[in-house]
């Protein structure tokens, strides 16, 4: 048995190996060839042009203006996530008021906390087309829910083409992708507030550390393991931003390209004009981009872990 289970085990991961091996690392393969011939996608010939398509790409003006909008997104995405996410899962656990010992102000959390959580969670369990689609009717410039309400408080004046203006289409984007993803943070951070022993924050407060010097000092630290997946995570997904601007914005990607991101750029060049040799160029671009994106990110967000 002892020379033979190594036999064994490698008896089970050979067939995962294999596929894991066609149909994950050979499509990565085949993209970067492809990204260096003029293939067009339904033809059986492909010429070789060397470095054509990335030398055409980055001299391309739209897929600059895709790239700006993803990196405002990349920028703005985890900043307000990430806050609003710390700032309610603080109050699922810490933000009580009141009470004596134990359950005193400070270290008990607010009244109806799991049920605050549902509710944050709750656009997670809905599809991306699902939220696209619902806030396409928020959006709606004549009887939308939002401009409906600007009236209600009587602020006519800020009532806008949400997505049909070039000024305003990006931010509404962001507003949705926001809405949608803080809920799944407010979860994760909950949980990892959760963990840390109430006795620290006792100790604290009897130091006479007020809510925001124990945060500071206390909770950011010993969550920062979660903060550190949520940065990452939020990168990643702030640069593969495509079915909610597929679905939700104007042409697509519109108007005059307000909304566009790389993403959707590569997909119209795949899929619309057929240039599957130029959107495997935009594919390996970003590729690259996300790898350096998270490496940094993870660079940058590493600290010393304290252990309590």
């Amino acid at each position: 048995m002892r020379y033979g289970k190594y036999r064994f085990i490698l008896s089970f991961l050979l067939l995962p190996f294999v596929l894991y091996l066609v149909f994950v690392i050979s499509p990565y393969l085949q993209a970067f060839y492809i990204a260096l011939t003029d293939w067009q996608g339904f033809s059986a010939n492909a010429s070789f042009v060397g470095l054509a398509n990335f030398v055409r790409l980055f001299q391309d003006p739209i897929f600059w203006i895709a790239l700006k909008n993803n990196l405002f997104l990349l920028i703005s995405i985890p900043i307000i996530v990430i806050v609003l996410a710390l700032f309610f899962s603080s109050m699922i656990n810490f933000g009580g008021s009141g009470g004596t010992g134990p359950r005193k102000a400070g270290v008990r959390g607010i009244a109806g906390g799991k049920f605050y959580q549902v509710v944050y969670f709750f656009p997670c369990v809905l599809s991306v087309t699902v939220i696209a689609v619902l806030w396409q009717f928020v959006y709606e410039p004549k009887n939308g829910l939002l401009n409906g309400f600007l009236s209600l408080i009587g602020l006519d004046a800020f009532r806008q083409v949400w997505l049909g203006d070039d000024k305003t289409a990006l931010a509404a984007v962001l507003g949705v992708s926001v809405w949608g993803s803080v809920g799944f943070y407010v979860v994760l951070f909950t949980a990892a507030m959760g963990s840390v022993p109430r006795e620290l924050y006792e100790s604290g407060l009897l130091d006479g550390a007020n809510r925001l010097q124990t945060f500071w000092h206390l909770t950011l630290p010993l969550i920062w393991d979660a903060m550190q997946v949520a940065i990452v995570h939020l990168v990643i997904g702030a640069l593969d931003t495509f079915a909610l601007v597929q679905i939700l914005t104007v042409g697509p990607g519109g108007p005059d390209n307000a909304t566009n991101v790389v993403a959707l750029y590569l997909f119209d060049n795949a899929f619309t004009y057929s240039k599957f040799g130029y959107a495997s160029a935009i594919g390996v671009t970003m590729f690259a981009l996300t790898l350096v994106l998270t490496i940094v990110a993870f660079r940058l967000s590493r600290r010393e872990r304290v252990e309590y």
